[in-house]
């Protein structure tokens, strides 16, 4: 027998099926409906974080998108390698963490 489960418990498990069904309406706006979905999320988390004093959330974007930026700079220039690098790495993480909270 399973014991109820607890206040927070129960916030996470909306919470997550939230995400996934938020996530679903943006896919069925394609790709760039998925691709503002995630961006509204980030600036909310990012907001968060700074309001939590932890104000090292900045550089961690910041380098994100500069190491996205020179990977499409290097693909339009020809060179796929760290794009293909790039998207393979993300989709693994992605894969091992499924979004929560």
């Amino acid at each position: 027998m399973t014991r109820p489960l607890t206040g927070a418990e129960l916030a996470a498990e909306r919470r997550q099926s939230w995400l996934l069904e938020e996530e679903r309406r943006a896919r069925a706006r394609g790709d760039q409906g998925r691709m503002e979905f995630w961006l509204r999320l980030t600036r909310s988390r990012i907001a968060k974080e700074i309001k939590a004093d932890r104000r090292d959330v900045y550089a961690g974007f910041t380098l994100i998108c500069r190491l996205f930026m020179t990977a499409m700079d290097k693909r339009a220039a020809g060179d796929q390698r760290l794009w293909n690098d790039l998207m393979q790495y993300a989709q693994k993480v992605v894969d091992q963490n499924p979004p929560r909270n």
